[in-house]
């Protein structure tokens, strides 16, 4: 089931195999940065790249910062695998505006795993999200 930016796979393929999700890559919507086999769990990615405007060159996404009031920047986007849709769902926007290390300690709560992508396209994981990563 694909509610834009979440995905929740139920159980295996009719083959007994994973399901196989991609995520899109933030930089370039048409490609994807990774496909992750997935069995039960949800999969939310939160990013400022399908919702935004440009004003005088600058991008304005709706993920505010609650800190300053303005979109987030310390992220182009972010993806959570857990269980629960929901926090999925919370956990990848609330990711999103925090710094990694403090969105790492928000996620140790947590029987969940991330992974962060800069500006660049550098790619951070969580412990055991690199385990999801099958291309």
């Amino acid at each position: 089931i694909d509610l834009g930016g979440n995905v929740t796979v139920i159980g295996t393929r009719p083959d007994g195999d994973p399901w196989r999700v991609a995520v899109k890559d933030p930089r370039n919507t048409d490609g994807y940065l990774c496909i992750l086999e997935l069995e039960d769990v949800t999969l939310s990615t939160s990013g400022g790249y399908e919702r935004y405007f440009e004003e005088d060159g600058v991008r304005y996404h709706h993920i505010i910062d609650p800190d300053t009031l303005l979109p987030a920047a310390y992220w182009r986007s972010v993806t959570i695998v857990c269980a629960d849709s929901g926090l999925a769902d919370a956990l990848s926007t609330a990711l999103f505006t925090l710094p990694q290390e403090e969105g790492q300690a928000l996620l140790n709560r947590w029987d969940a795993q991330a992974m962060w992508v800069d500006a660049s396209g550098q790619q951070f994981y969580s412990p055991g999200f690199s385990d999801l990563i099958r291309t």
